[in-house]
């Protein structure tokens, strides 16, 4: 992807997408997407400080959000003004701030932190402030969430944290249990909000979105179009690059203390 322009304003407004497997990360104004292993090699021991998609190593996600960063950073005499970074939804208030805190010791400036399955529909083009529900399933290497998002928010959600995913395919007990949390969410909606979602289709992001017939067994077991976004993988971090600078951040950033 490319953020097109290099207009001052753009500059030190970054965006950071934290993953069990992989950190995926762009400054406004730089051409590429950072796209990099969540991990840190030191003393010919690797360390992967992110698990289930929480950080769990804040001084060793520091290093890791840094490495991922300098190639982005503008030069020391105008540093990062601002970090907008994803994290789950299941996050707690702890696991927010751990996230947050390991950022800004990298970055050296404030961090707002948005729940990534907000961000992935922003990146897909998605209006999210829309009162009709949308269901949007969120798989990553640690953490798979299935949400469903109107007026700017995520109105409901259930998680499955899964060890890290390394496999092609996703094993069938999984794509089981992705299915039934994406039964239970629906169960959940009031009768018109869940017609209304049905007509809308699940929507897949993140690096499992991809995966070899996951959307062909959601469909035939939900009975509902599921579709899988265009790049998924960097949907999510595309989706906070967009919000950097939109009045819409304001409305969807979470506390972090």
């Amino acid at each position: 992807m490319t953020i097109n322009g290099r207009a001052s304003w753009l500059e030190g407004h970054a965006a950071v997408d934290l993953g069990t497997a992989r950190i995926r990360a762009v400054a406004l104004g730089h051409p590429v997407i950072i796209d990099q292993p969540a991990s840190v090699t030191s003393q010919d021991e690797t360390r992967w400080p992110v698990r289930h998609g929480m950080v769990a190593d804040t001084a060793t996600c520091a290093r890791l959000v840094r490495r991922a960063l300098r190639p982005v950073m503008v030069d020391a005499e105008r540093p990062l003004r601002r970090v907008l970074l994803g994290v789950p939804v299941s996050a707690s208030p702890a696991e927010r701030a751990a996230a947050a805190e390991a950022v800004h010791r990298a970055a050296g400036c404030p961090v707002a932190v948005v729940e990534e399955p907000l961000a992935a529909a922003v990146g897909c083009g998605l209006d999210v402030t829309d009162p009709r529900p949308q269901l949007l399933l969120d798989i990553g290497a640690g953490i798979i969430e299935v949400v469903v998002i109107r007026d700017a928010a995520v109105a409901d959600a259930v998680a499955l944290q899964v060890p890290a995913q390394t496999q092609p395919v996703l094993p069938l007990h999984v794509q089981d249990r992705v299915t039934a949390m994406t039964a239970e969410l629906l169960a959940r909606l009031p009768s018109e909000q869940r017609a209304s979602a049905r007509e809308r289709g699940l929507l897949l992001t993140g690096g499992g979105a991809c995966r070899p017939r996951l959307a062909a067994r959601l469909c035939s077991r939900l009975g509902l179009t599921v579709s899988s976004a265009p790049e998924p993988a960097h949907a999510t971090v595309r989706g906070l690059a967009r919000l950097c600078l939109s009045p819409l951040a304001a409305l969807v950033a979470l506390p972090t203390a």
